[in-house]
């Protein structure tokens, strides 16, 4: 009997004890924590939220804790799918509103709202259910970098996609990219891009500061910040911009020769006419044009002879 009591008595104190031990937390630095109760006789509701760089802080048994980054983030889109990881680096293609699909090159920086009553909303909504990760697992948004990323590639990113197609697709491609009106005529029209970009990159920031919270039912992301670096042409359009380019240098060339031989006839013709009524003149640039060290010249004779001096 005494050793079925120990028995039972181990069972309740040992994993009392563990409960405990592990009911101490703390955080670093660059991650903020939000506890939510999950003892046995407890709710599953969230129960504190422990500041970047905590020390041990009690949070009592059996209590779940979901850590989310409380620095600055970036997430970057590039045209480029070499760059491109499963890490916060998407490609990015937007049709222009003459159906030139452009390729993106920007970054959106931002911070998770530190406030504890947003982050406990923020759990409710996000941290208590999984989303699909690029290898088809399905990751918390507390589960590293990896869970992070699958939480802003689903709940995020269609929003700033569809900021993007919204202004983007609402300018022409040339608007955007100079050498894009070469598509449009032989001709490459001189043009600024540097304003558009510019309208572009203020319009998209206005345009996530007022969708991103309605979206996500909360002021979750602060400091939002998108930098819009360039726009570029698909590369087999670029492609067939450079060898457009190529041949206009080259008829630009050709056609610079032509001039140059048209003038160079011209110079001669009006020489000639010089000569013509000037004979003694051609006889007289005859003589300059002789070599130094000439002792003997004999002008008009077919046999004339032309001797160096030594």
């Amino acid at each position: 009997m005494r050793i079925a009591l120990a028995v039972v008595a181990a069972l309740i104190v040992i994993p009392l004890l563990i409960g405990g031990v592990g009911g101490l937390e703390s955080t670093g630095g660059g991650e903020v924590a939000v506890v939510r109760d999950g003892g046995v006789f407890d709710d599953n509701r969230v129960r504190q939220v422990i500041d970047a760089g905590s020390g041990l802080t009690w949070t009592g048994m059996w209590s779940s804790v979901h850590l989310y980054p409380a620095q600055q983030r970036f997430y970057t889109i590039t045209a480029d799918a070499k760059r491109a990881t499963t890490l916060g680096v998407d490609v990015v293609t937007v049709p222009s509103s003459d159906g030139v699909n452009l390729g993106i090159e920007g970054t959106l920086y931002f911070t998770l709202n530190l406030d504890h009553e947003t982050l406990k909303k923020f759990d409710d909504k996000y941290g208590t259910r999984t989303f699909r990760a690029q290898d088809d697992s399905s990751l918390y948004a507390w589960d590293g970098d990896e869970g992070w990323s699958a939480f802003f590639g689903q709940a995020v990113r269609p929003v700033i996609d569809n900021a993007l197609r919204g202004q983007i697709g609402s300018m022409r491609c040339a608007e955007l990219v100079p050498s894009c009106s070469l598509l449009e005529s032989n001709a490459l029209k001189p043009r600024d891009s540097n304003a558009n970009i510019a309208e572009v990159q203020n319009a998209v920031n206005a345009s996530l500061a007022r969708d991103l919270p309605v979206t996500l039912g909360g002021d979750f992301l602060t400091g939002l910040r998108f930098t819009l670096v360039k726009v570029t042409l698909p590369g087999e359009v670029q492609q067939a911009v450079d060898r457009s380019l190529s041949a206009s240098a080259a008829v630009s060339e050709a056609q610079a020769r032509v001039a140059q031989a048209k003038a160079e006839a011209e110079a001669n013709r009006a020489r000639q006419d010089g000569y013509d009524k000037c004979p003694a003149c051609a006889e007289i640039e005859k003589l300059k044009s002789l070599p130094q060290g000439i002792t003997v010249y004999a002008p008009g004779n077919p046999q004339a002879v032309v001797v160096p001096s030594r």
